[in-house]
């Protein structure tokens, strides 16, 4: 049966229509897939016949531009695809003007100037995710990184080449489109009649059409629309569909239109009944419902975010903030540590001591990230071995002497290449950190270390920014070596040189595991 259809194509299970159609072989490379499918989300057979036209008519553009190849994208080109962006972005606030408050009409004017540093756009993720005020420069560096991924899911809705240049005239064109609208906003909601933009003709009977807004959608279509443009990381969408489920559970249904911000609070009060800690309640559960709410407001599937404004006080109560490991606690650790065969035990706790390095970036180190550097050895995280958590997590950390000494480098010259951790098996999102995290917990907690503040992995992490203040490293050096992002934009100027970065962490001293008496060595 030919995939390539001039029809509609019914789901004989859901009755959903799709587009389906054979890609053409010369374009299998690049479009990355044999086969396009894209559901119509209708199950009338005539509004289907009326989308697939279109749908169709996008997807043949999309493959034409293909089969162009690169080619630069104009500016006038880029103004008439960023036309949607102007439209819906007027039409969803065009009843309600003086709820438009995302967009800064006063940044917008200052949009895709000068660039921001790596370390100028470090430190600015890094007020965000601390919650810190916002700088004048982060509200723009926002709006821009906004566009430019609003501006990713139009050249490849379009087969347009993706490179640095077109997606910034992309990014360019669709600031302008939404500065102009938001403009037009401003006036309506000052109450001035804009002759090119009249209020809307209210209908006279409250009896209407159903809108597209009011027809059931399900939280799980949310996802999937938000995963899509998003493009996360396979172990955050299978986290958030978990807490979907767990949503519908409650719910007993699964409509989106239907949730309440009253439903949304019984669950939050739910979860706190049942001994949720509040970090996870606020970031792991009510965040990701917020995010595809939000998606569904933005691309006219509901008509409100009921999560907005539903929250949790995350301040960490006594007794429950996470603390380092002490001097003796990590003793115990590296001496266990010190007799292991199995390379995981043997080193992933000896890294973590002398460089506070996340979990997940040691086990995914490779050979080839140890290195001399500057005739000083490093390791180096990045991107290649495995995905970081921030952009700021890409770093260099010299070695340790405590580590040389302990005979890491010999260890790391007996594997050739490819990872440190090879018999490390990844979990099934492909990271070996998920099952390493499981078995440092079970050997750090057999040692009798079961104060729930320690985390067998995290405390390390703890420990080096104790260590650090206690013996004086540079408050900069130390974040360059931890990957924490910049306090301040001066701290983001210049680079850390490999000596300096050395010179502060020898400032740690080596714990003394043993202590001698004659020709023997003693456990202290």
């Amino acid at each position: 049966m030919p995939l390539a259809m001039s029809r509609p194509w019914k789901h004989p299970k859901s009755g959903i229509y799709q587009l389906r159609k054979a890609v053409p072989e010369d374009l299998r490379k690049l479009v990355g897939k044999r086969e396009e499918k894209l559901s119509l989300d209708t199950r009338d057979p005539v509004e289907a016949k009326v989308r697939f036209a279109k749908a169709l008519a996008e997807l043949e553009a999309r493959w034409a531009n293909l089969r162009a190849g690169p080619k630069p994208l104009t500016e006038r080109e880029a103004l008439q695809l960023a036309a949607g962006s102007y439209d819906r972005w007027l039409e969803q606030f065009r009843d309600n003007p003086s709820q438009q408050t995302s967009w800064d009409i006063a940044a917008g004017d200052l949009l895709f100037g000068t660039p921001l540093t790596r370390e100028e756009r470090n430190a600015s993720h890094e007020r965000v995710l601390n919650g810190s005020p916002e700088f004048p420069r982060d509200k723009i560096f926002r709006m821009e990184q906004a566009c430019l991924e609003s501006a990713d899911g139009y050249l490849k809705a379009h087969g347009i080449f993706e490179d640095w240049q077109n997606r910034r005239t992309m990014a360019r064109a669709i600031g302008a489109a939404i500065q102009r609208a938001s403009l037009l906003l401003a006036k309506l909601a000052r109450g001035e009649n804009i002759p090119e933009l009249p209020f809307p003709n209210l209908p006279v009977s409250p009896v209407s059409g159903v809108s597209r807004s009011s027809q059931p959608v399900s939280f799980q279509r949310l996802l999937d629309g938000w995963a899509a443009e998003r493009r996360p990381v396979t172990k955050t969408v299978y986290e958030w569909s978990r807490v979907v489920r767990e949503l519908e559970k409650y719910l007993g249904h699964t409509d989106a239109h239907r949730l309440t911000a009253e439903n949304l609070v019984d669950w939050k009060q739910a979860m706190v009944s049942a001994g949720l800690r509040a970090k996870t309640i606020q970031g792991s559960k009510l965040s990701p419902v917020r995010a595809i709410l939000q998606w569904g407001l933005r691309n006219k599937l509901l008509s409100s975010n009921v999560a907005e404004g539903v929250s949790l006080d995350v301040k960490a109560k006594q007794g429950e903030r996470k603390r380092s490991f002490t001097d003796e606690e990590a003793k115990a650790i590296l001496r266990a540590a010190v007799v292991e065969q199995d390379p995981v035990k043997r080193w992933v706790p000896w890294i973590g001591a002398y460089t506070g390095a996340r979990l997940s970036e040691i086990c995914q180190l490779r050979s080839e990230d140890v290195l001399k550097i500057e005739g000083i050895w490093c390791m180096k995280f990045v991107p290649e071995a495995g995905s970081l958590k921030t952009s700021g997590s890409e770093r260099i950390v010299p070695v340790h002497p405590a580590l040389i000494e302990s005979g890491f480098l010999n260890y790391v010259a007996q594997i050739k290449s490819g990872p440190l951790f090879a018999e490390l098996s990844p979990d099934k999102f492909g990271k070996r950190g998920g099952n390493g995290t499981k078995m440092i917990g079970r050997f750090v907690r057999q040692l009798g270390l079961k104060d729930p503040r320690l985390s067998p992995s995290h405390s390390w992490r703890h420990r080096i920014k104790t260590m650090g203040r206690k013996f004086g490293l540079a408050l900069d050096v130390l974040n360059a070596i931890t990957g924490h992002g910049s306090k301040s934009v001066a701290d983001s100027y210049g680079e850390f040189p490999v000596e300096a970065l050395f010179r502060e962490l020898c400032k740690i001293p080596a714990l003394e595991l043993y202590r001698s008496t004659g020709d023997d060595k003693t456990v202290e």
